[in-house]
């Protein structure tokens, strides 16, 4: 008998990335702890969008990421309090810990030593 396919499956998967559903999930998490709200994630996400297009970005799973990671960078300075430097020395010990990891292994931040 036929089945017809699921309406709430994605006919596709639903990220090119593992890392682009993160920012997402980080996003979610923080609006859980309240540190912004559902409507300043929104606002944020929304103001990187429209800057994306107005800098005729391509409009791609890959801008999409990058305005949600800058809305979110942007929300944790603004909103929980981090510092411009606190969150580039973040990077660049996370950058660090990618590059010290070996091929296949999970990338930890105790790795950027």
């Amino acid at each position: 008998m036929f089945q017809p396919e699921d309406p709430l499956v994605p006919p596709k998967p639903a990220f090119e990335e593992p890392w682009h559903a993160q920012v997402l999930a980080l996003a979610a998490a923080m609006v859980k702890a309240k540190i912004f709200t559902p409507g300043q994630w929104a606002t944020a996400l929304g103001n990187e969008l429209k800057k994306a297009q107005a800098n005729n970005a391509p409009d791609s799973d890959n801008t999409y990421y990058q305005a949600a990671l800058s809305a979110l960078e942007k929300l944790s300075q603004n909103e929980a309090g981090l510092e411009s430097e606190e969150l580039l020395q973040r990077k660049l010990a996370w950058e660090r810990a990618y590059k010290n990891t070996p091929h296949g292994k999970p990338v930890l931040l105790s790795n950027s030593g």
